[in-house]
């Protein structure tokens, strides 16, 4: 499960390196949560374009969001497929957070690039395009934490995943790379 993430100015960067320039009004770093206006990049321009979403599907109740969908089923549940089928996005971000089940947050980053870019797909609602981020089992990295990841794609496969529709039934069965896991404190131990 990814229930907050966040991008800092090197994200912001990758973005306009990635779609060319950028309108950076509403791109600022900082903390990214559900129902929350966050940059992504489609395939809806050339070669790639940012636009802001909202971060959660309506749930068909009207109460509450889905902000994650399982990469491994989402192609059979109604709510995502002509999403993941159609309307793939990347979420760009520095990192995202993890609570464990004492509740102790950890930060989970690419120890290899200052940006992270994560599966996601959109749909329009009322007007608006809402995103989702795809997650996928637990790496060893993030495990220890909690049981669910971000579908994290490499830079290289962001074309083909907003693309390519037999490269992304390929991407969502991949495993994610491995990150770096901080907490802002550490449990001490006496013995």
């Amino acid at each position: 499960m990814c229930g907050r993430y966040y991008a800092d100015d090197d994200t912001i960067r990758e973005i306009a390196r990635l779609v060319g320039e950028i309108d950076k009004t509403g791109t600022e770093a900082g903390d990214i949560l559900p129902s929350r206006q966050a940059a992504v990049i489609t395939g809806l321009g050339h070669p790639l374009a940012a636009a802001r979403m909202a971060w959660g599907f309506l749930k068909f109740d009207g109460k509450g969001l889905v902000i994650n969908a399982r990469a491994e089923s989402a192609l059979e549940k109604r709510s995502f497929r002509e999403s993941v089928l159609h309307r793939r996005c990347v979420i760009p971000a520095r990192g995202f957070y993890e609570w464990n089940k004492e509740k102790e947050k950890f930060t989970f980053e690419r120890p290899d690039r200052d940006v992270l870019f994560m599966a996601g797909c959109f749909c329009p609602f009322d007007g608006q395009d809402r995103f989702v981020i795809l997650t996928t089992a637990a790496n060893p990295s993030v495990s220890p934490v909690h049981s669910r990841m971000p579908l994290i794609l490499e830079r290289d496969e962001l074309t083909a995943w907003v693309r390519d529709d037999t490269a992304a039934a390929r991407l969502l069965e991949k495993a994610p790379v491995m990150l770096t896991r901080k907490t802002e404190y550490e449990q001490l131990r006496l013995f």
